[in-house]
Parts: C-alpha cells; sequence; structure tokens
C-alpha cells in the first residue's frame, strides 16, 4: 500500500465495503490516503473499525505495545501473581485475542445502526480499553458487594483452588456454593469438612494437606469423572497439547469451528473450502474490482500484491 497502484486498489475495495477493518498505528492510514475522513467522502455509510494497542488518543495513543503491556497498563496484570507475589506472563496473549471479539461485538453494533439510520461509523476499538474496563469492573463490584462474592477472598479457600491429581496433572475445584462444596464432601466421604466452606488453607493447615493428599490418591480421568456425576464444579485442568481431544472441546466440536481440524467423516454434499490462511488476493480483485489476469500478474512483478495461493 505504499505504491500508488496499491493504494488504488486499496481505496477501491474499501469503496465497496460495508467494513473496514485496519490495525495500523493511529496516522499511518492518513499518511496513506487511506483514512476514515478520505474514504467518509466517498462512501459516508461505511463503518471503519481501527484496532489499536492504545487507542487514537490520549497520552501513550503512539506509542508501539504488545499484550504484556495492555495487560500492564490496564491493571489486569497486577490480579495474576506467584507465590513471591511477581506478576505472571500468561501463555495466551489475552489482550490480542479479545480485542478481536470487541471489534466484532462493535461491528456488529455499528451495522444495526446503519440499519436504522443510514449512517456509517468510525470505531476507535483499543485493547487498553477493553482490559481497563474489566479491571473497572472488577473493581467497582469489589467495592460495593461482599469481598467474597467478587473474587477478593477466593485465593487460598480450600473450595477454590487446583489440586494435582497422582498421574501428575491437575484438576480444578471451584465450589464456591454452599452446595457444591457439600456435594464434593459428602461424594468423597468427609462430611466432617461440610462446615468448611469458608476456610483458608492458612486457617485449616490440616484439612489443606488432607485435601491434597485425597487429590493424589486418584488420576485426573478419576477425578474428572467424578465431576461430571456429582455437581460439584470439577474439573480437569485441559493441556494445551491435548486440548483438541478434551471432554468439552470434543463435545462442542469447537476445534472444528477455528478451524483446527479437519472433519474425518464430511458429508459428501458439503463442498471442500480452501486453507483458511491462504492468500485471496487474486480471486478477490478479480471478483470486486474486475482486475485481469493480465493486470494481476503485472501488480504481482511489481510486488504490488502477492502471488496467488490457488
Amino acid at each position: 500500500m505504499r505504491t500508488d497502484e496499491g493504494k488504488a486498489l486499496a481505496f477501491a475495495l474499501a469503496r465497496q465495503a460495508d467494513v473496514v477493518v485496519e490495525s495500523f498505528r493511529p496516522g499511518v492510514l492518513r499518511h496513506l490516503g487511506l483514512d476514515y475522513d478520505s474514504l467518509w467522502e466517498v462512501h459516508p455509510s461505511v463503518i471503519y473499525c481501527s484496532v489499536t494497542g492504545y487507542g487514537q488518543s490520549g497520552e501513550m495513543f503512539q506509542l508501539g505495545g504488545n499484550d504484556l503491556n495492555y495487560q500492564a497498563v490496564s491493571g489486569f496484570l497486577s490480579a495474576f501473581r506467584d507465590a513471591e507475589g511477581k506478576p505472571v506472563i500468561s501463555d495466551i496473549p489475552l489482550a490480542d485475542y479479545a480485542v478481536g471479539l470487541y471489534a466484532c461485538e462493535q461491528v456488529c453494533a455499528a451495522l444495526v445502526q446503519r440499519s436504522r439510520t443510514g449512517r456509517g461509523a468510525y470505531l476507535d476499538v483499543a485493547s487498553g480499553d477493553l482490559l481497563s474496563s474489566w479491571v473497572g469492573l472488577h473493581a467497582i463490584l469489589s467495592k460495593r458487594a461482599a469481598p467474597k462474592d467478587y473474587g477478593m477472598m477466593r485465593k487460598g479457600l480450600l473450595a477454590y483452588e487446583v489440586y494435582e491429581t497422582a498421574d501428575g496433572h491437575y484438576v480444578a475445584l471451584a465450589a464456591l456454593e454452599e452446595r457444591f462444596w457439600h456435594n464434593f464432601c459428602r461424594a468423597v466421604g468427609r462430611h466432617d469438612w461440610e462446615n468448611l466452606h469458608h476456610a483458608t488453607a492458612l486457617q485449616q493447615p490440616q484439612v489443606h494437606e488432607e485435601l491434597k493428599a485425597l487429590f493424589l490418591s486418584r488420576t485426573q480421568f478419576e477425578w474428572s469423572e467424578l465431576g461430571i456425576e456429582v455437581d460439584c464444579c470439577l474439573t480437569a485442568v485441559e493441556e494445551l497439547e491435548n486440548w483438541s481431544e478434551s471432554l468439552y472441546v470434543t463435545s462442542r466440536e469447537i476445534a472444528y469451528t477455528l478451524p483446527y481440524l479437519e472433519r474425518k467423516e464430511a458429508p459428501a454434499s458439503m463442498p471442500s473450502s480452501p486453507a483458511w490462511h491462504a492468500d485471496h488476493t487474486h480471486d478477490l480483485l478479480r471478483k470486486k474490482l474486475h482486475v485481469s489476469d493480465a493486470e494481476l500478474s503485472r501488480l504481482q512483478k511489481l510486488g504490488v500484491i502477492p502471488a496467488s495461493s490457488s
């Protein structure tokens, strides 16, 4: 898009689009003549969504950033700490994944508005905004309600803990409500624990050790089966390498929707779809702008568009 040909193609496609989504640093597309104001002049009903880390304004909007930075500035990172109190870096780039969903929500709302008013919209969607709103909501709720209701005292509870199993894996017990804790205690034959629903490991160190020993007496699969049979909020901590074979993912067919796997037995009437990571620039330009094969070849040789994946 730094070439005249590339900018012209991008602008021509955007003029036909219901929604334009971009994730450049603020100001880049204005420099290229592909910003919202330029497009709005010829296409006022367009919905233009800019996805960034820090938004289009404020003290930090021109700074570079990555997922860890957005978690940090929002206060989100401070909520997850190790035994020494140091914030923990997650393997999952939560801000990066969540902001896509946040952008989709905003785009859908803008489409509803356009259907009613005919007006397009400019959407300033930022990862930092999203996580800050989550942290802010948590802060409000923790001020206005009993701390135990919103997680301020969940850490350390016997009934809300991750326990290791006999095969070196883990299960999550989250029996916050009394009935779930009672169901668990009765299922494992420890009625003497039933009055310890709000007890912490610090308050009941002996019971905590007994619980750890109990969970070490069975495998993760055995505990997972118990969690399905008994309504006690007990689930396996699934490992990433076995994600596609886990009970929840397979039963909900989530691996097929991403798409992570190909269906082993696809219906004969279902056409095979192209690889999700393939580049469709050539097909799109043919269909939307009626660009000839000769022109596509020329643009490819100039480096304006990538090589065809087909």
